[in-house]
This record gives structure tokens, sequence and C-alpha cells, in this order.
């Protein structure tokens, strides 16, 4: 694998960028963060994706990863989260290649975060399934299996007693509804119940803004699954980006 790898994080308010030592799972330089253009079309962020890796100086042959909040199919965003609509059904990483100049391997977000999380962070060493689960705005998942990822598993739209998990158990449900964490922590048993007996993993992973606040809800849970919180926090999802774009560029 390459020493170093470029990573990419776009989300709905923020672009954010900064290249990795790919043995320590750590920024070399300082990220930079560029807000994210309104609308956020996909001319209008694949420029700004272009002058943030214009603003580093790479080597030509440094792999470049970037996450996207949608599914992505071989590169092809099939949905869209926080960015506009016209992003369905195009090529996010033949069009970043444009951009940059070069080859990049376009990810869903929570993957690349889940992926970060399995090599640096709080599933490094740990083999089996493992599965990442990130509480926020909505329930995004990473599933990683004896270090490999199983793509776009969108285990927060999964139907339990006839609703979407996420518009139940989200960190946004949980604010939505005014709940404190023991009350929250109720919805979060029955979300990991089901998963856990679906899949059968070695260990969960809780990432999102809330889990700096893990030891209010997670030790209410009764598991059969051990459970702990994310460490990598806001670098998962560039680290995991490049990461990934460092493993695709190897195979």
């Amino acid at each position: 694998m390459s020493k170093r790898a470029f990573g990419i994080d776009i989300g709905g308010s923020g672009i954010k960028g900064a290249p990795v030592d790919l043995k320590k799972g750590e920024f070399t330089d300082d990220r930079l963060r560029i807000p994210t253009p309104q609308p956020a079309t996909p001319d209008a962020v694949a420029r700004t994706v272009g002058e943030i890796v214009d603003s580093f100086d790479l080597d030509e042959h440094v792999p470049i990863g970037v996450t996207f909040p949608a599914v992505m199919l071989h590169g092809v965003a099939q949905s869209a989260a926080n960015v506009d609509d016209s992003w369905i059904g195009t090529d996010a990483q033949t069009l970043f290649a444009e951009a940059t100049g070069r080859h990049v391997v376009a990810v869903n977000d929570a993957d690349a975060a889940g992926f970060a999380e399995a090599r640096y962070g709080a599933a490094k060493d740990v083999s089996g399934v493992v599965l990442v689960v990130t509480l926020g705005t909505g329930i995004g998942s990473a599933l990683v299996v004896d270090g490999r990822l199983v793509p776009n598993t969108e285990l927060g739209h999964l139907e339990i007693d006839g609703h979407d998990a996420e518009s139940r158990a989200s960190d946004a449900a949980r604010d939505r509804d005014g709940l404190d964490f023991e009350q929250w922590a109720q919805r979060l048993q029955r979300y990991f119940s089901v998963v856990e007996n679906l899949f059968w993993p070695d260990l969960i992973v809780v990432g999102g803004g809330v889990s700096k606040h893990h030891e209010k809800f997670l030790p209410l849970l009764d598991l059969r699954t051990r459970i702990v919180p994310a460490q990598l926090r806001n670098a998962a999802g560039i680290v995991g980006a490049a990461a990934l774009a460092a493993v695709t560029d190897e195979d």
C-alpha cells in the first residue's frame, strides 16, 4: 500500500480535505475546509474538490478518495442526502477525476468512516464482523468483515416495528421528540437488538457527534455484542476515504 493518500469528505455544510499517513491513520498536514457551495450541484461541488486538491503539493501518484453522502455503486450516486437531487445518477467518480486531473475513488461517507474505525480506530485488529453505526441526522452504517468493506449497507433504513429505523432512533429523533438519554436508549436497544440478531457482529462501534456523550447511553444498552464508541470522530471520513483509495489503487 502507498505510504500516503489524500482524503476528501463532502458534507452538506462543508467540504474538507487533508493528506493522510496510511500507517498511522493521521493527517500529515492541516485539514482544509471550504463551505459546500449552494446549491450543491455536481459541477459546483466538483470545482470545490478540485480547489482543495490544488491547495496541497501532492505527487501525481498519490491516491485520492472522496466521500459522498449517497449510496455509491461503482462511483455512481444512487441517492442524494443534503446535496442537490441532480446528483442522482451522476458518475461522481469520473466527475471528480476530471475536476482534479487524477484517479479518484468515490465512496459512501458512512462506509469511509466505518473503514477508518476498522483500520485505525475502535475496531483496529478486530477480526470477524465489525458493524460501525453513526448516529446523527439519520443512521449511517458500515459493515467490515475481516478488514474488507461490504459497501452500501444502509442499515439505518431497516423497517422496525413498522417504522424506518432512523426515524425513531437517530440523534435527530432524540432531539425532535425531546428524549433524555435514558428514553433514547430504549429506542437504541430495540434497534441494536434487531441488527445484532441479523448480522451477529463481533463488535459494534458507535460514531456520530453524539458519541462524545457515549457514557450517557451506551452503558444502558443490554446487548450480546460488545459495543464501544468510535475514536476517530470528525477525522474518520477523510482518513477512511484516503485508506479506501489506497486499497482500491492497489487492487
